[in-house]
């Protein structure tokens, strides 16, 4: 066989095999998210195929027999661990403190070696520039630094404020290159004729739309491939918003005009419940 031809096959051979040993052997992890073992195996690994590929180790079985093991001990020790936690944290390590009441510790520091300019930058990297705001920071065995700022420090939440907010739903891609994906449209109990409305309404053709989502409201919003032409908002929630205030205008007026006393009553007290209802959702509706 001619030495390209050969070159060829082991490349492809080594190419699925590589594909389908980091499926197996890492998942979904990112390279951020593997253990020094695990990164040193898949150097190791990958260095096993490109000499096996060159030619330099010309038996392709060996080659595929020390790869397989290199995967395989990894694997094993994966299982392992995930019933043992005293294996689990020799193989990745354990979280060690690096701040705790706002003050770093420095021993932990050392034993990680891990320098003050590094963790600054860390903090930094995650918007937080004074050491003191920190109640807790750990370093991850992956080397992330995870962090929680003092309760004081901390954005406001709609809970803090002892307030009740809709649930919100996932977001769902409904045209994708100019094509209609019917399954996320049922998901949201949507179908075709409502989608064409919608396009409809916004003067848009199907073929130019790039990407077209609907919201947890229900609005259907749009990203085109022509960048020159400007979709116009959704108006679902602020039409809602104004026929709420004109219903609640209408029975302040009702009550104005009529002489009944009984009726007035009635009226005032439905355009106080409107106007408070109005004041709950306003967030939520208002763009």
């Amino acid at each position: 066989m001619l030495d390209w031809v050969d070159i060829v096959v082991r490349s492809f051979i080594f190419l699925i095999t590589l594909f389908l040993l980091t499926k197996w052997f890492l998942g979904k992890k990112q390279l951020s998210q593997l253990s020094f073992f695990e990164y040193v195996t898949g150097i190791t690994i990958g260095s096993i195929a490109a000499e096996v590929t060159m030619g330099l180790e010309r038996n392709i079985i060996h080659g595929l027999i020390s790869m397989s093991i290199w995967s395989l001990v990894p694997f094993a020790i994966g299982l392992f661990s995930m019933k043992s936690k005293k294996i689990r944290d020799f193989a990745e390590g354990k979280a060690r403190i690096i701040i705790k009441d706002g003050k770093i510790m420095e021993d932990n520091l050392k034993k990680e070696r891990y320098t003050i300019d590094e963790l600054l930058e860390q903090l930094r990297d995650k918007n937080v520039f004074e050491v003191s705001d920190v109640e807790y920071a750990l370093l991850e065995p992956n080397g992330h630094l995870s962090v929680l700022l003092k309760k004081e420090n901390q954005p406001l939440t709609a809970k803090d404020l002892h307030i009740k907010v809709a649930p919100i739903k996932e977001p769902q891609t409904v045209i994708m290159d100019g094509n209609i994906l019917d399954e996320p449209l049922s998901n949201r109990g949507l179908n075709r004729g409502w989608l064409n409305e919608e396009l409809d309404k916004a003067g848009v053709s199907l073929d130019n739309v790039f990407l077209a989502q609907v919201d947890s409201y229900g609005q259907l919003t749009m990203d085109l491939f022509d960048d020159k032409i400007q979709v116009p908002s959704p108006q679902e929630k602020p039409l809602l918003l104004a026929s709420l205030k004109k219903c609640q205008a209408d029975l302040e007026m009702f009550a104005l005009q009529t002489e009944s006393k009984d009726a007035q009553r009635v009226y005032n007290k439905n355009a106080d419940r409107l106007t408070h209802i109005i004041n709950k959702l306003k967030p939520m509706l208002h763009d």
